[in-house]
């Protein structure tokens, strides 16, 4: 749903491509991974392209940052929370 509502590839989000189009839909799907799920952060990393759990902690710091300060993250988290949640 999170690749769809970027309109980017389920395979981009688990890529090592670090451009910002890519890296900012990834780090958001881990953080609501972490939030709607009780998979633990090595889990979460693993299905990401076998990231590491530090990687997911970093993302999950990072979204609640940005949701701060970025009203467009913000919009974005409380929509895919809206349509993970139905």
């Amino acid at each position: 749903m999170v690749a769809e509502y970027y309109r980017i590839k389920v395979s981009d989000l688990k890529s090592k491509n670090r451009s910002r189009s890519i890296a900012r839909p990834r780090q958001v799907s881990m953080a609501l991974a972490k939030e709607l799920t009780n998979r633990s952060l090595p889990e979460i990393g693993k299905s990401f392209g076998d990231r590491d759990h530090t990687t997911v902690l970093h993302a999950c710091r990072k979204v609640v940052e940005l949701r701060e300060t970025e009203p467009d993250i913000q919009e974005d988290w409380a929509n895919l929370i809206r349509i993970l949640s139905v």
